[in-house]
């Protein structure tokens, strides 16, 4: 840091902000730190009494703060997101397309644990839509050791921290179970709500198949739906352990692995995933089961599973054992959901 005559300043660093009071009209800062000052700005610091000012002076080894928040937009930076021109330091990335963001959290908290800089994000594994701001990075001080910024980029490596997995185009057939349904003794109320809840995802429903409580002809329409070319099966109804829901076995039958039957999600604990590999074994075609919840509740485990199918990842157990934290949702009387603990 040096003090030079304003006249002079031109090109220079402030390394501290400019305060300009007006009676009755502002008082705040007119210049930021680490604001590059320009011909035009010299009158008006000559015009706040800003006569001498405080620049940064260039050394060798250090960075200025948003040449050091440049790194961190390229370590953090994946496909499909913009982001802003550095300011004092900080630097925003933006969706540019409505997918599931994806975190190296390893990545996040190392960088975040070294001091002197730092990222926020919104919750790894959730929806975005075009446009909302994903993550905010900035470096605190003015000036910061080079040497450190290269330690940030041998940590990160060639993978950025943040990912944005577009959602695909996909197309759904619907297996809804029960005597009562089948039989036509109560209204189907299950199929309405999975099919909304599949649109939000912009997921064609191909249709929906009434079954009775046997577990064949669950097996069957559930086969029949893959052989008509969907990319995922939705199963509803007959979920729960007593002996006459069969719907998990006829599940099992039809699928070439079982992920999980049962999350510990509250509302959402009898959830079941299994994956249909199909003749070739290269696709793997997600069939899940719904538990009733999902006919009543706001939110459940189905609104934490389905943008994940639907972004194309390939769940396994431990996507789902680590549910239980964040797990329970509150029934709140006006759901925010996402914008709230449920799943974090």
């Amino acid at each position: 840091m040096k003090l030079i005559r304003t006249e002079d300043a031109a090109g220079s660093v402030l390394c501290h902000d400019i305060t300009q009071i007006i009676p009755g009209v502002v008082k705040g800062a007119v210049f930021r730190k680490g604001h590059v000052v320009t011909e035009e700005d010299i009158p008006v610091l000559l015009s706040v009494g800003k006569e001498h000012l405080y620049v940064w002076e260039k050394q060798e080894g250090m960075l200025h703060e948003n040449n050091a928040a440049e790194i961190l937009r390229q370590v953090c930076q994946g496909e499909h997101m913009g982001a802003s021109e550095p300011k004092e330091g900080k630097i925003e990335l933006t969706a540019e397309a409505d997918g599931l963001l994806k975190i190296d959290r390893e990545k996040l908290n190392a960088v975040n644990g070294m001091g002197q800089m730092v990222i926020a994000s919104r919750h790894g594994d959730f929806p975005v839509k075009e446009g909302d701001k994903i993550a905010g990075m900035r470096v605190v001080p003015l000036v910061i050791e080079e040497e450190k910024m290269n330690r940030v980029k041998e940590i990160c490596g060639d993978e950025p921290v943040f990912r944005l997995l577009p959602f695909r185009e996909m197309k759904a057939g619907i297996v809804t179970t029960g005597s009562e349904v089948y039989h036509g003794r109560i209204e189907d109320k299950f199929t309405p709500v999975v099919k909304e809840k599949l649109e939000e995802y912009h997921v064609e429903v191909l249709g929906n198949t009434l079954c009775d409580d046997r577990p064949e002809m669950v097996e069957e329409a559930v086969r029949e739906w893959i052989a008509k070319g969907a990319d995922l099966v939705v199963c509803t109804g007959g979920m729960s352990v007593d002996p006459d829901d069969r719907t998990p076995l006829a599940i099992r039958n039809a699928s070439d692995e079982v992920i999980t039957y049962g999350a510990p999600v509250l509302p959402g604990a009898m959830f079941m995933l299994a994956y249909h590999r199909g003749d070739s074994g290269e696709t793997c075609i997600p069939v899940m089961g719904l538990p009733g919840c999902v006919m009543y509740a706001k939110r459940t485990i189905f609104d934490l599973v389905l943008p994940r199918i639907v972004a194309g990842e390939k769940l396994c157990a431990e996507d789902f054992s680590v549910l239980g934290e964040g797990g329970l949702c509150l029934n709140c009387p006006v759901c925010t959901f996402p914008n709230c603990g449920f799943g974090k």
